[in-house]
This record gives C-alpha cells, sequence and structure tokens, in this order.
C-alpha cells in the first residue's frame, strides 16, 4: 500500500461514515439529547460527527479547556516539536458544529435516571451516553509509585505537564547519566509508544549527551514492531539503547523515589532520570460506574460500542477491551465514529450494521526514519478481528523512511484536524 493511499484511505474512513450517518439521522432524532464524557481523540469525535448528523442535542464534558496529543509528544521530548504544537482547544468544536461543551469533570453516571452529575454540582440528563475517558493508572501495581510519585519519576502518558517535566529531567542530566524506561505489560495505550520514545530521545542524547544511555525494563518478552525498533536502534543509536525483556530482568516490583531507583525480582537499578509507564486500566469515571469488568476495561457490543453492563451507554477508545484493536488514537476515532453512525441508527429506528474500523499511525526512529502501521478490522457480534494489516519491513531504502517522516506530518495535520474541525 503506497503512502498515498495510506492517506486518502485515512479520509475515506470518516467521510463514507459521515455521509451515511446523516442520511439517517435527517430522518429523525429531533431533540434527543447526547451526552459524552471526554475530549480526547474518541470523544471529540464522538461529539464532532454526533453533530454533524443533525437534530441531536450534543453536550461534551471535558474538565481541560486544552488537549495537548500524546500522539507524536515523543517528538516534543526529543526536542523536535513545541508543546504549543500538539495542543488543541474546543471552540470549534462549539462554535462550527454548535456543540455545548462543558469545562467541568463528570463526578458520576446514574444509569437508571439517565444523568451525568458534574463535580461542580450541575447534572445532565441523556438519551444516549458516550463514555471516552481514556486510560487510569494501576498505581498499586509497582510499590512505591503513586501519584505524587509521578511528580518525581514521571510517566508522561498523558502529554502536557508530564512531558514537560520528564523533558526537563532530560535537559538537566549530566552527560554520561543513565535514563531508564519502565515499559509497561499489555495491554496498554500505543504498544509502539515506549520503543519510540527510546529511540527519540537517543536522537537528542546523540547530538547534546553522546555517552549517555538508555535501557528499557519491559514487562514483557517481546513488542510491537520489535524487529524495527531494534534495527533502527543499531543503525542510529549503536550501544546506546539496551532492552531487558521480562524474564531476564523480572518485573518491576517497586521505586525507590528518593534513590531513583527501580527494583525487580531478581535486580535494582539506579539511574539518572526514571521514566515509569505503569499498567492501565479503563479511566476512573468508567470504573465508577459499573462499565469495567474484572479485566479493568469495558466490554461492549462490536457493533454499536454499546456497554455490554449498562443500556444505552456506549464506550469508545482506550478504555474498551475488543480482542485485535490497539489502543490508539486513530483506533478511538473510527470507533467513535462507528458508535456515532450506531447511535444515530437507534433513535431514528434503524438497525445497526457491521462498522469499518480502522487503525494507521506513523512511528519515529529517527527525525527522518518512520515506518507506519495500517490496519483494517472486521466486527462480527461476537467479537472485532483484524481483517488486514500492513507494517513497514525491516530493510526500506533511507528515501522510502524519509518520504514516511515527511507524510507523518502531513497525517498529523490531517487527523488533528478531523478531531477538533
Amino acid at each position: 500500500m503506497t503512502l498515498w493511499t495510506r492517506r486518502r484511505f485515512g479520509r475515506f474512513a470518516g467521510g463514507a461514515c459521515f455521509t451515511a450517518l446523516a442520511a439517517r439521522a435527517a430522518r429523525g432524532a429531533a431533540d434527543a439529547r447526547v451526552v459524552v464524557i471526554g475530549g480526547g481523540a474518541g470523544g471529540a469525535t464522538a461529539a464532532k460527527y454526533l453533530a454533524m448528523s443533525g437534530g441531536l442535542e450534543v453536550t461534551l464534558v471535558e474538565p481541560k479547556r486544552h488537549y495537548t496529543t500524546c500522539f507524536f509528544s515523543n517528538l516534543y521530548l526529543a526536542g523536535i516539536r513545541s508543546l504549543e504544537s500538539l495542543t488543541y482547544g474546543y471552540e470549534r468544536l462549539a462554535e462550527r458544529y454548535r456543540i455545548k461543551v462543558v469545562h467541568d469533570f463528570a463526578a458520576g453516571i446514574d444509569p437508571l435516571a439517565r444523568t451525568v452529575s458534574l463535580k461542580g454540582g450541575a447534572a445532565l440528563g441523556y438519551d444516549r451516553l458516550v463514555v471516552a475517558p481514556g486510560i487510569a493508572f494501576d498505581f498499586a501495581a509497582i510499590e512505591g509509585y503513586d501519584e505524587a510519585a509521578a511528580e518525581m519519576m514521571p510517566h508522561a502518558w498523558n502529554a502536557g505537564p508530564q512531558s514537560e517535566l520528564l523533558r526537563r529531567q532530560l535537559e538537566g542530566m549530566e552527560d554520561g547519566g543513565l535514563f531508564l524506561i519502565v515499559a509497561p505489560p499489555n495491554p496498554f495505550r500505543c504498544p509502539p509508544g515506549p520503543y519510540e520514545r527510546a529511540g527519540l530521545v537517543a536522537h537528542y542524547f546523540k547530538q547534546y549527551k553522546p555517552r549517555s544511555k538508555i535501557l528499557i525494563l519491559d514487562a514483557k518478552d517481546s513488542f510491537f514492531e520489535q524487529d524495527l525498533f531494534q534495527d533502527g536502534w543499531t543503525r542510529h543509536y549503536p550501544g546506546m539503547i539496551e532492552w531487558l525483556p521480562g524474564q531476564f530482568a523480572g518485573r518491576v516490583t517497586a521505586v525507590d523515589v528518593g534513590r531513583r531507583t527501580v527494583m525487580t525480582e531478581d535486580d535494582s537499578f539506579k539511574a539518572a532520570v526514571v521514566n515509569v509507564i505503569p499498567p492501565q486500566t479503563a479511566g476512573a469515571i468508567a470504573q465508577q460506574a459499573g462499565l469495567a469488568d474484572d479485566s479493568g476495561w469495558c466490554p461492549v457490543d462490536p457493533i454499536t460500542f454499546e456497554s455490554k453492563l449498562q443500556p444505552a451507554i456506549h464506550v469508545v477508545g482506550d478504555a474498551i477491551g475488543v480482542g485485535g484493536m490497539p489502543k490508539s488514537a486513530f483506533v478511538a476515532n473510527s470507533q467513535a465514529k462507528a458508535c456515532a453512525f450506531a447511535i444515530a441508527s437507534a433513535l431514528t429506528g434503524f438497525e445497526p450494521i457491521a462498522p469499518h474500523l480502522f487503525n494507521a499511525c506513523y512511528t519515529f526512529l529517527a527525525p527522518d526514519d518512520a515506518v507506519s502501521t495500517v490496519a483494517t478490522f472486521e466486527a462480527t457480534a461476537e467479537a472485532i478481528g483484524i481483517r488486514d494489516m500492513f507494517v513497514s519491513g525491516v530493510g526500506e531504502s533511507d528515501e522510502t523512511r524519509r518520504q514516511a517522516a515527511q507524510a507523518a506530518n502531513g497525517w498529523y495535520a490531517a487527523f488533528t484536524h478531523d478531531l477538533f474541525g
């Protein structure tokens, strides 16, 4: 699949869904109320496409006034992009699509009364609810690592202040120091993310701190696109990055923040800068509302994304567990469009149809060396599985990788425009 085809592929995924959605919703659903919790990739998309359908009263609940994308935030850590270039407001969604944007925390959900209570004291009624809460961290999984510890050993897995903190620590690190990344067990947001981070921080070190090293302590014994990353590390940063799988060092059990030390079942590791990415679960509001099962993730109907545990509530994005779909922003965007279609169908009396679901993302090994992944997914009444997948291969030419890096920047601009108008 060519780069041109992949770009067209991403645009078609949104346009085709919206065309069908608008045609159906225009026939009815007047004054139906849909509340969307969460203004990330999944929530912003769901609110926008529901509003575009017409005839719906759409409210988006998001406490932050600005959203900084986690995707491409590793480029900020490497000094390649500014944080401002990754940050977006909700003004266009409110003005262009007439979405009511409420900057408050969703404190609770009452599925029987069909209301969302806000931290500020107000309550919002709904006919359908979309919950896009993203991830929460399982702080109990690593002794000594909690929200306070994250201010010393940042996870930077929610972009913004955590990204700035980690960047400052990397800048303040002496040449010859060790940067330690604790990579989480599956499943977690953005499977290539920790390994892209290692490579892009190595790019920064190569320029300014060439004697420094990077160590990845991994909970897993293998990781997605491992051959691509290890090939890239060897070519660009020989001897700088070491990856230790769980079978060698044992799982991470504890941290000592004051000593900047990470303990595993078999050893301990002291570093100048420690980046702990904890195990993850569905976002807090999903847990509180009874949308998550014992796995920590939210089971949903693969066709409509309606919760299997609470009626009239749909869940999209990183919080759901759907088998073969990774937890990525583009996947959340694709799920949200399918969910919007399903809600419009339900409110107008049409039977839902199996959605077209996609993933497309770029990963950087170096500023001019990027790889891509494109996948299509097939939804049945029982599950969502991979239908087709393209992944860049080891041995591609330098020119192919440079073109991919250029295409990645175009992809980012088009994708964030789709998210935020």
